[in-house]
């Protein structure tokens, strides 16, 4: 069979597989959350099937079979359950509604959903690299063409990455980007069955349908080397896309960039590593090699992501086409972690040409060595994500790294130096300078992410801390005010315009309820919204719900003073968890509830947005129960605005927006909605404030110059009945599609707020059925929506 049909199959099959895994985890975030530990679930369930899958062919099909025949038929299956895998995930997420929980018990659950979904088709992914290695002669001459077969299934992989990232989930949806995965494997099995049956379709190889035991106890270092190198690649990985994720900004381009990259270095150094393959004498020493060489790339990619990077000459905000840097992006990317991950690729055909004999199945060495990788990458991924970067930090997880890496390419080299211990000391002092090369993660970059370079030395920066979900920082500038930052970007502060949308999205959320008494907030931040909501004498429960620890943590030392103290407060109860799994499995029923999530480019924040999360929302909130949400207009788009705004007011109809303007011009606004009608009494909202005596609910208000129920309901910027023209064409953001967070990573460098903000007030008509008064607050509101901010 000519090699390039080979390639080809293998390509398109990598193609699909990326189209799938990048599906699957946005899918499967929704039902088992976005936690550290739960997408950890997720990854190990994905690699840890299709390592299992590698282990099972070479035992259960015999090499009597026809290869590609099998090829084909696992590619079929594997198209028909991947658009099994897209009716099911939304099915599994009724199995809330029968059992709810949290801690172990919702961490076990949340891994027996992703098993079920996952690990059929993830077996048959993994068999299908040791199938088509069948076709190839069971002889160590020929062993490198595997390399060149993993190196195409890679390629494909890159553009699968790629074409799923930016084309298919931005344009489309899941569903979308699932039919064409199918559609690939079904053509790829076409293929491959037309193929099959040729004389060349198959080669002469060993009847082995158990465990092949002919391995020389030798080959153990191998197994034991490829190992480490994919736990190296894998832990790598893991802390290269924190740290990349917070100089790029985390949006879904953003990790698409860098998983493309990573497979890119993977496939070059797999070709190259096969080609070597073909002229070395001993691959088992060219792996230990491998492996020393990688050690030293971990440490310039360390070096270059942490001291380097950050300080480039670069201001993202310079162009306001988001293409631009998204070459730049690439470009920083390559430069830092390309020489590694070509190493690591490498490794592969290496390690499957030092073990390869004439009389072992090729299938049976493949898997063998393919399963080694994978486990250690599950392990390099899970101990790094999980443990590693929460316990010890970024720089202390890449040390260790680099020493592992090291001590086992040493492992591999030593018997063949002729003088070992001088050479073992010799790479044993390089291995110590590599790993206190290494520096710690800037604090201007864990506070300020892309634009590091242009805030150094702007702000003290006095807490910064790595976080399991999250890095979080905080600064103090000159003038006192604080600052409060996560994943690498502020996200609340004590500064004027900020205090006071943090304090009204509190205050609305309680004030346009009658009796308050149950309140959930999701998203902690510096505390100020949950302070403001804890301060109504009328609370009695308030629930925080944060994804990362270190939030809370750091809003009770640095703003307790601006949040009142929430956070000691005797009647408000901090769990850590992701918000929308928490609501998905409790019971509980609020009066109020409301949601600061991240901006809304960030990645997985565009769940907490969607027409399906805001019916669960509209379920837990008791009979005239609000809902409030924070809508950002800077770095976001018309499009991503239009589109929240109409999936809000397709769930809440009833729902109203409140604008936060900064120097008499559009920054940010509150979204509020009820599912009866909103009425909001003046006078009697005057009377349970009490400006006129000392109440810590006046006090808040009146710090951020809203003295009376005028001020604060003056912001008012219209509702759906105002908005039908301008939000005509809007797209829903549903779960299949989380269109917002595509929509919004394309105004990443943009401040469009004004003209968004204007658009929208051009089509407001003051509400004559939503306010009274028997004092004449309404005619002094109306005066005051007309002559705005």
């Amino acid at each position: 069979m000519r090699a390039g049909s080979l390639m080809l199959l293998s390509a398109a099959s990598g193609v699909a597989a990326l189209i799938y895994e990048i599906v699957w985890f946005q899918l499967l975030e929704l039902v088992v959350g976005s936690t550290a530990v739960a997408l950890g679930v997720l990854l190990t369930m994905f690699m840890g099937g299709m390592c299992l899958g590698s282990l099972l062919f070479p035992r259960l099909v015999s090499t009597r079979r026809d290869p590609l025949k099998v090829y084909a038929t696992m590619e079929a299956g594997i198209g028909a359950l991947g658009i099994v895998v897209l009716l099911l995930v939304p099915m599994a997420g009724s199995v809330h509604t029968f059992w709810s929980g949290h801690g172990v018990l919702g961490f076990l659950l949340r891994g027996a959903v992703a098993a079920v979904c996952l690990l059929p088709p993830t077996l048959l992914m993994g068999a299908t690299l040791p199938a088509l290695a069948r076709t190839i002669k069971a002889a160590p001459s020929d062993v490198s063409r595997v390399g060149v077969l993993y190196a195409a299934n890679i390629a494909g992989a890159v553009f699968g990455c790629l074409l799923s990232g930016f084309y298919l989930l931005r344009v489309y949806d899941t569903s979308t980007a699932t039919y064409v995965g199918a559609g690939i494997n079904f053509a790829i099995a076409a293929l491959a069955g037309a193929l099959a049956g040729t004389k060349a379709s198959r080669q002469e190889q060993p009847e082995i349908t158990g465990d092949d035991r002919s391995t020389a106890t030798g080959n153990r270092s191998v197994y034991i080397a490829i190992a480490f190198s994919g736990l190296c690649a894998l832990g790598a990985e893991t802390i290269w896309t924190r740290i990349l994720g917070l100089l790029f900004g985390a949006s879904v381009y953003t990790f698409s960039v860098i998983l493309a990259v990573f497979l890119t270095g993977l496939g070059m150094g797999s070709g190259l590593g096969s080609l070597f393959l073909k002229t070395v004498i001993r691959p088992r020493l060219a792996l230990g090699w491998c492996q020393l060489l990688a050690a030293g790339a971990m440490t310039w990619a360390a070096y270059t992501m942490t001291a380097s990077l950050p300080y480039w000459p670069i201001n993202p905000s310079i162009s306001s086409n988001i293409w631009f840097n998204f070459e730049l992006d690439l470009a920083r990317a390559l430069w830092a972690i390309l020489p590694a991950t070509v190493l690591w690729g490498a490794s592969f055909p290496l390690a499957l040409g030092a073990i390869a004999t004439g009389g072992q199945d090729v299938a049976a060495s493949v898997s063998k060595i393919y399963s080694a990788n994978t486990l250690g990458a599950i392990v390099g991924a899970i101990g790094s994500s999980v443990l590693l970067v929460a316990w010890i930090g970024s720089q202390r997880t890449e040390q260790v790294l680099i020493g592992l890496s090291a001590i086992v390419g040493l492992f591999l080299v030593l018997p063949a130096a002729r003088v070992r211990w001088p050479v073992a000391a010799l790479g044993l002092l390089l291995t110590g300078l590599c790993i206190q090369t290494v520096p710690l993660m800037e604090r201007v970059l864990i506070a300020h992410g892309r634009f590091a370079a242009s805030w150094v030395g702007k702000s003290d920066i006095i807490y910064a801390k790595e976080g399991m979900n999250a890095s979080v920082a905080v600064s103090k500038f000159a003038s006192g005010a604080l600052t409060f930052h996560v994943a690498g970007k502020i996200q609340a502060s004590d500064v004027p315009r900020d205090l006071r949308l943090q304090r009204m999205l509190g205050h609305l959320t309680t004030l346009t309820v009658e009796h308050p008494r149950s309140v959930l907030v999701i998203g902690c931040g510096a505390g100020v919204t949950a302070g403001a909501v804890s301060i109504d004498p009328q609370v009695e429960r308030e629930t925080i719900v944060e994804i990362e620890a270190l939030v809370p943590e750091a809003a009770a030392k640095f703003f307790h003073k601006t949040n009142f103290d929430v956070l000691a407060t005797p009647k408000v109860q901090v769990l850590i968890d992701d918000g929308r799994h928490f609501l998905l499995t409790t019971k509980e029923q609020f009066d109020a509830i409301t949601i600061d999530p991240l901006d809304p480019w960030a990645k997985g924040a565009a769940s907490l947005y969607t027409k399906e999360f805001l019916e669960v929302i509209k379920q837990h909130l008791n009979t005239g129960g609000t809902v409030t949400m924070y809508i950002q207009l800077f770095e976001n788009t018309e499009e991503a605005v239009k589109s929240t705004l109409a999936t809000f007011f397709d769930v809440f109809p009833n729902g109203t927006i409140w604008g936060n303007p900064y120097q008499g011009k559009g920054h940010d606004m509150v979204l509020l909605g009820q599912v009866e009608p909103l009425r909001i009494d003046l006078d009697g909202l005057e009377r349970r404030v009490d400006y006129r005596g000392d109440s810590l609910m006046s006090q808040s208000l009146t710090e951020v110059g809203m003295n009376s129920p005028v001020d604060l309901f003056a912001t008012y910027a219209g509702r759906k009945g105002d908005l039908s023209e301008w939000l005509a064409g809007a797209a829903i953001n549903q779960d299949r599609n989380l269109r917002m967070q595509y929509l919004a990573g394309m105004g990443l460098n943009e401040d469009d707020s004004v003209a968004i903000y204007g658009g929208m007030l051009a089509y407001r008509r003051f509400p004559e059925d939503l306010f009274v008064s028997a004092e004449g607050r309404v005619n002094s509101l109306r005066d005051a929506i007309r002559r705005g901010p």
